[in-house]
C-alpha cells in the first residue's frame, strides 16, 4: 500500500487530513502488538496467583511439597533395582515407591532393617523357630544290578580237540553242579589215556627188581597225572581203569550250578586248550552297583543295611548290606563305588536291571552305630550276608568271621546326640559364608552368619551361630536382603562385612560363674585325652611345626567317641565343634592350621570350664591374645608359661593370662573381670 501524498495543493485542509492518516495507519499495526502484550501480562499475572494460591508447583525449586524434586530417589522395596526420580508405582510388582533413604531400614544398628506390616505380607514373608532333635541323614540315588564276581566261573577246554556235543546249547540255561556240559573229540587225549593203561599194564608185570618196580610206577603215576591236568576227573579215571579201554572223548562236566550267561563256542568246532567254551554265575546273590560322593561315602561303613526299590517290581522292598566301599575316587565322575549285596533265591533279580537306592548314614563321618542285627554278631568280611551268633568261617568263601564290632557296630544301643536345626529354605548361602535373617523382634530382622552342618533334604544342621528358639526368615529372605542393600548395610553380596563385624575384637572369652564337673569311667579317660592331645597341637604350633599328624588324629577321634556318649548339652556342643574342625586340621599348611586351630582352641576353653576326668589333677590356664586377626584368639595351656600358637616365634610372648580352670568345682574365689586393656601383659 503506498502512503498518502503529503502535498496536495488542489485541495484546502490537505495537511491536517495527511496527519490523520497517518495515525490511523499506525494503529492498525500496532494493534495485534497491543493485545499480544495485555494477553501475556493476563497469562503472567494468573501464573503468580495460581503458585501462590497452590494451584501449580513453583518453576524455581520452592514447591510447597517436603521432598526437594531434583534430589529424591524412589525405588520399590521388592525390586531395588528400579529407581526413579518421581513417586509412582513399580512396574513390575505394582507396588508403590518410597523414598531411597526411608526403604524400611531404619538405622536401628549397624546388623538389621525393619520390615513394615505392609511389605511383609507383600513380600510374604514367614518365620520358623530353631528346633533341636535327634536327626538322621539318608540318601537317595539310583545303580544298577550286576552279577556278583565272587560267584561265576568259566568252562574252559583242557585240551585242543573238537566239540562233538554241547548239552547246554544256549545262553540263559539254567545248570546243575556236576551236570555234562560238551564233549570233546581229542586224539591227544586218547594217545594219554593209552600211555597210563600200558604203564599200568607194565607197573603189574614187573616183579623182584624194586628199582625197576619204583621207575615204572612213577610213569604210571605221571602219566595219570597227565590225564588229571587234561580234566579227566577221579570218576571218568576210576572207570578207565576199572573198563582199561581208552577214550578218545571226554565229557566236560559244570564245575557249579548256575545259569549260563555266555556261550563262547559253537557245536562241531575247534578249541585249543585254555580256549573258553562258556561263562556260569550263580544268581542267589547279586550285586547293587552304587555311585557316591565321596563326602557321603565317607560315612557308610561294611555290613550297613541298604533299602532298594527295582525298577521292575515297584512295590517290592529290598534290604541288602554294603559289601564294598571303593577306596579310590572316579577321577572321571570324581564318585565313589559303593557295592551292596542282594540276596536273590527266587531268581527275580535280572542284572542290569536299575534299582532305587535309599542309604541312612549316621550325621557323624566316625564313631560306633547301633544295628539289631548286627549286636554281638559275628560277620563274613567278604559276604556280609553271612551273619552268625559264634566265630566260625564263611560257607561261601572259608574266610574267618569278625566280630562286626570290627566295622563300628556296638552291642548296646547308643544315645543319639541332638542337632540344632532350621529349614533349608532359611540359609543364604554365599561362596564360603552362610547367612539366616533371624527376626529379633517383631519386624526386626538381623542378618545372622552361621557355621552349617551336614544339609539334609529339607533341614540344615546349624553348628554355630543359632540358639534354639530364634527364630529365622524361611520366605522373602531376599526382600530383606535387597532392604540391607538398600540401607547400605551388610548383605548376602558382601557377607563377610557381617561376619568382621560379629568378630571385631571384644576381649578373651569370659566366664562370670561356672562349675567343673568331673566325668568318670570311659568318659573321663577321653576327654583327658582330648586335653593332652590339643596342648600337644598347641605346643607345635607355637614352635612354628604344622601339628603332627598322630596328635591331630588322636584329637579327633576322642571328640568323636565323646560325641557319642552321655554329656551336658553345652559341653556336647564344644565337642561337636572339636569333631568338626579337626578332621583336617593336619593337611593344612602352617598359616591354615593356624587358622582352622582358633575355633578349636575356642571349644576347647568353654569345654575346660564345663568338665574335665576324674583323675585329673592340674588346672589348666586361659590366654589370649588380641592380635590375632577377626576379634583376637583364646587358648589353653597346662602351665603358666605363654607360649603363642598364633604367631609362633613372630610374637612368642604376645598375650594375656586371663583365668585359671580348677579341676572341678567353681573357682576358688570371685574376682573382678578385668577387661582386655587392663589385663596384665605377660610378655611383650
Amino acid at each position: 500500500m503506498s502512503m498518502p501524498s503529503d502535498r496536495n495543493p488542489g485541495k484546502p485542509g490537505a495537511p491536517h487530513q495527511s496527519w490523520r492518516s497517518r495515525s490511523l495507519w499506525l494503529g492498525k499495526k500496532l494493534l495485534p502488538f497491543g493485545v499480544f502484550l495485555l494477553a501475556a501480562t493476563l497469562l503472567v499475572t494468573f501464573v503468580g496467583l495460581a503458585q501462590r494460591f497452590g494451584w501449580i508447583p513453583a518453576a524455581d525449586g520452592t514447591a510447597t511439597t517436603s521432598t526437594s524434586a531434583g534430589d529424591a530417589v524412589y525405588t520399590c522395596p521388592m525390586h531395588p533395582q528400579i529407581r526413579q526420580p518421581s513417586p509412582g508405582r513399580c512396574p513390575i510388582c505394582g507396588m508403590e515407591l518410597v523414598p531411597a533413604s526411608n526403604t524400611g531400614a531404619d538405622d536401628i544398628n549397624a546388623l538389621a532393617v525393619k520390615i513394615e506390616p505392609a511389605q511383609r505380607r507383600l513380600a510374604n514373608i514367614q518365620t520358623s523357630p530353631v528346633e533341636s532333635a535327634t536327626l538322621t541323614d539318608s540318601i537317595h540315588t539310583v545303580g544298577a544290578i550286576a552279577i556278583d564276581e565272587s560267584r561265576q566261573a568259566t568252562i574252559a577246554a583242557y585240551i585242543d580237540g573238537r566239540l562233538e556235543r554241547l548239552f547246554a546249547d544256549y545262553t540263559g540255561i539254567d545248570i546243575k553242579r556236576g551236570d555234562h556240559l560238551a564233549v570233546i573229540y581229542s586224539p591227544q587225549l586218547y594217545s594219554a589215556q593209552v600211555e597210563y593203561l600200558e604203564a599200568r599194564r607194565a607197573l603189574q608185570a614187573v616183579a623182584g627188581v624194586p628199582a625197576v618196580r619204583q621207575a615204572q610206577s612213577a610213569l604210571a603215576d605221571n602219566t595219570r597225572q597227565r590225564l588229571r591236568e587234561f580234566g579227566v576227573t577221579d570218576e571218568q579215571l576210576a572207570e578207565l581203569e576199572h573198563t582199561g579201554a581208552a577214550q578218545s572223548r571226554l565229557t566236560i562236566y559244570a564245575p557249579q550250578g548256575g545259569t549260563v550267561v555266555e556261550k563262547s563256542a559253537v557245536e562241531g568246532g575247534y578249541v585249543k586248550a585254555g580256549d573258553p567254551i562258556y561263562r556260569i554265575a550263580e544268581l542267589s546273590t547279586v550285586w547293587l552297583m552304587l555311585e557316591l560322593f565321596p563326602e557321603d561315602a565317607t560315612r557308610v561303613r561294611f555290613g550297613q543295611t541298604v533299602e532298594a526299590t527295582v525298577q521292575s517290581m515297584p512295590s517290592e522292598k529290598l534290604i541288602g548290606r554294603v559289601a564294598f566301599i571303593d577306596p579310590t575316587v572316579d577321577p572321571t565322575t570324581r564318585t565313589v563305588g559303593v557295592r551292596v549285596e542282594l540276596l536273590n533265591d527266587q531268581k527275580r533279580l535280572r542284572p542290569g536291571d536299575y534299582a532305587a537306592a535309599t542309604v541312612n548314614l549316621p550325621l557323624e563321618p566316625q564313631g560306633a552305630v547301633f544295628d539289631q542285627d548286627l549286636a554281638g554278631k559275628w560277620i563274613s568280611p567278604m559276604h556280609p550276608q553271612i551273619i552268625r551268633d559264634e566265630p566260625g568261617q564263611c560257607p561261601i568263601c572259608g574266610m574267618d568271621l569278625v566280630p562286626t564290632s570290627q566295622y563300628g557296630f556296638t552291642d548296646q544301643p547308643l544315645p543319639q546326640p541332638e542337632s540344632i536345626f532350621v529349614p533349608r529354605s532359611a540359609v543364604l548361602l554365599a561362596g564360603g559364608n552362610s547367612l539366616v535373617y533371624v527376626e529379633t523382634e517383631p519386624g526386626r530382622f538381623e542378618i545372622r552368619p552361621v557355621t552349617i552342618g551336614p544339609i539334609l533334604a529339607d533341614k540344615v544342621i546349624i553348628l554355630d551361630g543359632l540358639k534354639v528358639g530364634e527364630k529365622v526368615a524361611t520366605s522373602g529372605n531376599f526382600l530383606i536382603d535387597s532392604q540391607m542393600q538398600l540401607a547400605g548395610k551388610p548383605s548376602l553380596i558382601d557377607p563377610a562385612r557381617a561376619v568382621a563385624k560379629l568378630k571385631a575384637p571384644g576381649g578373651p572369652l569370659r566366664f562370670d560363674d561356672y562349675e567343673v564337673a568331673a566325668l568318670d569311667g570311659e568318659a573321663g579317660r577321653q576327654v583327658e585325652e582330648l586335653y593332652t592331645a590339643y596342648f600337644t597341637v598347641q605346643q607345635a604350633l607355637a614352635a612354628d611345626q604344622k601339628p603332627a599328624a598322630a596328635a591331630v588324629q588322636t584329637l579327633h577321634r576322642a571328640a568323636a567317641e565323646l560325641a557319642l556318649t552321655s554329656l551336658p548339652e553345652a559341653a556336647a556342643q564344644q565337642i561337636q565343634q572339636i569333631v568338626t574342625k579337626s578332621e583336617h586340621l593336619h593337611h593344612q599348611d602352617l598359616a591354615g592350621a593356624r587358622k582352622d586351630f582358633k575355633p578349636i582352641s575356642h571349644a576347647i576353653v568353654r569345654l575346660a570350664t564345663q568338665v574335665r576326668g576324674e583323675q585329673a589333677t592340674k588346672p589348666f590356664t586361659h590366654f589370649y591374645c588380641p592380635m590375632v586377626p577377626e576379634g583376637g584368639g583364646d587358648w589353653l595351656q597346662a602351665n603358666d608359661s605363654l607360649v603363642n600358637p598364633y604367631f609362633g616365634s613372630e610374637m612368642l610372648r604376645c598375650g594375656e593370662k586371663v583365668d585359671t580352670f580348677p579341676v572341678r568345682g567353681k573357682p576358688p574365689e570371685k574376682v573382678e573381670k578385668r577387661s582386655t586393656e587392663q589385663a596384665a601383659k605377660v610378655g611383650a
